[in-house]
Order: structure tokens, then C-alpha cells, then sequence
């Protein structure tokens, strides 16, 4: 959406907030021992609280208030059974909606002590949005924040996930513009808008550049990689980005 009225900014910062906080509840509260399903709860719970709606159960019958995925799963992981352990690369992606608005937004990061290199790509995914988001402005062209994102994956001997995209986010939880690349593709030369309002989320991989559906009909995996994220939701201004997530 375009983000032009006193009534849009401030719908998106109130659902963004909500969202952000799930999020940094749930980081909170995954230790060793506790289930995926139990931390989703705290979610649905939270929701609840706040008057506010899950978007992936709300618009897509999801199983779960949110997406979380463990070590070989990448996204859109459904919570259930499953038990964190030390050392587990864990993503936590909260959407939702509230009185009409959408925000988005995600972190992966390792539980105790893991390995050195699942540290690396969560540190290596968030300064790839850091540099995409100096890139996120009206009157530039999208492929930039793809190409921002590639060069820091390059630059620490990583790559990215070139089928999983950002994308158009505010009044529905999917919108346009449809895809935000990890990559810089020579095509995508949409120009940003003064009040776009987009989800970034950069997918930083060890090895692999793309991600498999499993039979569950959501999850998306990878073989032989891992993967972190590092998403916002961000309405472009020309006075700078805000990021209504944090």
C-alpha cells in the first residue's frame, strides 16, 4: 500500500508494534525444553491481548499463530511437537493485522551456544538489511536493496535465498510490489514510492540458493544449508525509512 494519511501511519506503527513485541516475546522464551507449539500460544495469547488478528492463520487457515522453523527448516514452520535444544537455529516470523492494517516481521538466531557459523548468517542477514535499507528510498530503484543484500552475503563467503522474497505489505499481509529480491535482477527496476509500505527480508544461506516445499504444504527446507532472516516491516519516506516493527 501507499501510506498517504495520519490514520495509515499510525494503524501501521500500532500493528507493528504488537507484532514486534510478540516477536521479542517469543525470542525471549525459546530455551531448551520448551516446545514450538508452547511458544506459539504465548503468541495467539499476546494477540488476544492486543485486539489483534494472526495473519498467516487469519488469511491463509495456517496451523499456528506464527511461522517458526528449526535448524533444516527455513520458513513457514508449523508449530506443534517439536522441542528447542541448545545450540538450534530458530526462526521467529509473527504477521498480523488490526483494524485494517498489516505488519511483518521476523529474526532468526541461535539458542545457547551453537555453531560459529549459524551465528555468523543471523549477524550477516541483519547487516544485509542494514544495507538494503539505505537503499530503501522514494525515487530509487528496487533491484538495489536485492543487490545491497547479495554484496554482503559475497562479501562473508554466503549466499542467498533467491526464491524466498520480500514483498508488498499494509493492507493485506501480501501485496504489491509482489517480490523483493535477495539479488540484484536486472529487470526489477520498479521505482519506490513516497509512502510504500514493504516487508524486507533478507534470507542469508550457507551454501544453497533455494528452498523446497515439504509435504506438509508449507515448510520450506533446504538439504544442506542453514538459513537465517532478518525482516521488517518499513514505510519508505522521503524524510528517511521507518521501520514500524522494531
Amino acid at each position: 500500500m501507499i501510506a498517504k494519511t495520519e490514520e495509515d501511519f499510525q494503524g501501521l506503527k500500532e500493528i507493528g508494534k504488537i507484532c514486534g513485541a510478540i516477536r521479542n516475546e517469543l525470542v525471549r522464551c525459546t530455551k531448551p525444553g520448551i516446545t514450538t507449539k508452547e511458544l506459539d500460544e504465548i503468541a495467539g495469547e499476546m494477540f488476544e491481548k492486543e485486539g489483534a488478528q494472526s495473519a498467516p492463520k487469519g488469511e491463509y487457515d495456517f496451523p499456528g499463530y506464527t511461522c517458526i522453523s528449526v535448524n533444516e527448516e527455513v520458513a513457514h514452520g508449523i508449530p506443534g511437537k517439536r522441542i528447542i535444544q541448545e545450540g538450534d537455529l530458530v526462526n521467529i516470523d509473527v504477521s498480523g493485522s488490526k483494524n485494517g492494517y498489516f505488519a511483518d516481521t521476523g529474526i532468526s538466531f541461535v539458542v545457547g551456544n551453537g555453531e560459529e557459523i549459524l551465528q555468523k548468517i543471523c549477524d550477516v542477514a541483519k547487516e544485509a538489511f542494514d544495507a538494503g535499507l539505505k537503499k530503501a528510498k522514494p525515487g530509487a530503484k528496487k533491484s538495489g536493496l536485492g543487490k545491497a543484500v547479495h554484496n554482503a552475503a559475497k562479501q562473508n563467503d554466503l549466499t542467498v535465498i533467491t526464491n524466498l522474497t520480500g514483498h508488498g505489505v499494509g493492507r493485506s499481509i501480501h501485496e504489491a510490489p509482489d517480490h523483493i529480491f535477495n539479488y540484484y535482477s536486472r529487470w526489477d527496476d520498479e521505482i519506490l514510492k513516497d509512502g510504500m509500505v514493504i516487508a524486507f527480508e533478507p534470507f542469508i544461506s550457507t551454501l544453497e540458493e533455494e528452498v523446497y516445499q515439504s509435504d506438509d504444504g508449507w515448510t520450506f527446507l533446504t538439504d544442506e544449508s542453514f538459513v537465517a532472516q532478518y525482516e521488517h516491516t518499513i514505510i519508505l519516506t522521503k524524510e528517511g525509512p521507518i521501520i514500524t516493527t522494531l
